[in-house]
């Protein structure tokens, strides 16, 4: 599977904090953009949905 990776565009020009997002069908992938290589997070797209509902608060 071709995955692209995508960094928010808040991220800011340095972009040494971030996280990157991946569409995986049924699944969001979460990876650290400092380390793309390293361990990868899935969550289904409502648990993602939750976790971003819950860190706007």
């Amino acid at each position: 599977m071709d995955v692209t990776w995508r960094k928010s565009s808040r991220s800011g020009e340095a972009g040494d904090n971030c996280v990157e997002l991946a569409s995986l069908g049924e699944t969001v992938g979460i990876r650290d953009s400092k380390n793309p290589a390293g361990a990868k997070l899935t969550l289904r797209r409502d648990e993602f949905a939750n976790l971003v509902a819950i860190l706007k608060r």
